[in-house]
């Protein structure tokens, strides 16, 4: 008997886990569309639908955790309002057995969201920046590629890379430009240890510029301790364009921190956002165990929409709880682990006391 009840709960899990996430991805496509697309209105079509297929993976990885909340407290406000809970409480089953199949599916969801994550998302981001920056907002400069220990861009004739970016501080470490003629052939190099970016001018520290003359036989060096330059692309933009982590594997970012601070460069944000990779695919169950306790209670207080409101606000709570630790983890203020698992910690300690409660 069981069986039979665990197989029909668990259809209409998957049953409101999938309306629900058609449903979000659904409103988040046409929202972000019509605010993104009026901003390029000379852009061809064929060019933004395979921005938004390249995207289109992303958007689920998101909204999985929501849809299975979601999913969670429809399957279970929907057995308490028909009294099938109340049913199945007298047969000797506890709310934890009735919410077991629910939650061996939410298992299974967030290991499909991890190598979705680790192996999908990564090549999907790859051919989405290179149709957003090439195609769409012609700026090809500002396509990113990671290679080795480097990230690397372009702006007109001129050609950086940097090993370390901060967007939140505004900084760099090793930065290299290559400046090239019309012919591209190599006129001048120059090296620096870090950078502070200010609006369009960067502010290079401890460095070396190496000039390329054809008249002589060795290039000449100078070195200095600061020097400003011009560049076209501001912060905001770099910021949008050299999320490595969102091109990189684990295996890949893992190697790349590496490699990055063992040259002695800053690497917390990026390790931040190491530890955001499995913190993230845990965030499905976390928010599946939280649905629980809001989806049985209060029923003669308000009912379904009330418990919905309550968990969406829970939601809310949640993302702004993730949002902030990560924020502060790549500021220095947290450990990166904390940083990525502290709202998954809090959440789940939370949801447990409650269940708790509610059970006596």
């Amino acid at each position: 008997m069981f069986l039979i009840i665990d197989r029909y709960i668990a259809k209409l899990f998957l049953l409101f886990a999938v309306s629900g996430l058609l449903t979000f991805t659904t409103l988040f496509l046409a929202v972000d569309f019509l605010s993104f697309a009026s901003q390029f209105t000379d852009v061809a079509f064929s060019s933004l639908a395979k921005y938004y297929g390249y995207l289109l993976p992303t958007i689920l990885y998101q909204m999985l955790p929501v849809a299975c909340l979601m999913a969670v407290v429809f399957t279970l406000s929907q057995l308490n309002r028909s009294n099938e809970l109340t049913a199945l409480f007298s047969s000797g089953m506890s709310l934890a057995r009735v919410s077991a199949p629910m939650l061996v599916l939410v298992s299974l969801l967030s290991a499909f969201s991890f190598w979705l994550g680790d192996r999908v998302l990564p090549r999907f981001e790859q051919k989405k920046n290179y149709v957003e920056y090439v195609e769409i907002k012609k700026k090809p400069g500002l396509y990113s590629a990671v290679t080795t220990d480097k990230i690397w861009y372009r702006s007109d004739n001129v050609i950086f890379n940097i090993k370390t970016l901060n967007p939140e501080k505004a900084t760099a470490q090793g930065l290299t430009l290559y400046y090239f003629d019309d012919q591209w052939e190599l006129m001048q190099m120059i090296s620096a240890s870090s950078m502070k970016i200010e609006g369009d001018k960067w502010n290079l520290l401890n460095g070396l510029v190496t000039l390329f003359v054809k008249e002589e036989s060795f290039p000449l060096t100078q070195t200095f301790e600061s020097k400003v330059i011009p560049m076209k692309e501001e912060l905001g933009e770099l910021k949008s364009s050299s999320k490595a982590a969102d091109i990189m594997s684990l295996s890949e970012l893992e190697k790349f921190i590496k490699r990055n601070k063992d040259a002695g460069l800053d690497t917390v944000r990026y390790e931040v956002d190491y530890h955001a990779k499995f913190g993230f695919t845990f965030a499905t169950l976390v928010m599946a165990v939280m649905g629980i306790p809001f989806s049985v209670s209060k029923t003669r207080s308000g009912g379904l929409f009330l418990n919905i409101g309550m968990c969406i606000g829970l939601a809310f709570f949640y993302w702004a709880l993730y949002s902030s630790s990560l924020t502060l983890g790549k500021y220095g203020a947290i450990p990166p682990f904390l940083a990525a698992w502290s709202a998954n910690f809090l959440t789940m300690a939370g949801s447990v006391y409650l269940l708790l409660r509610l059970n006596k």
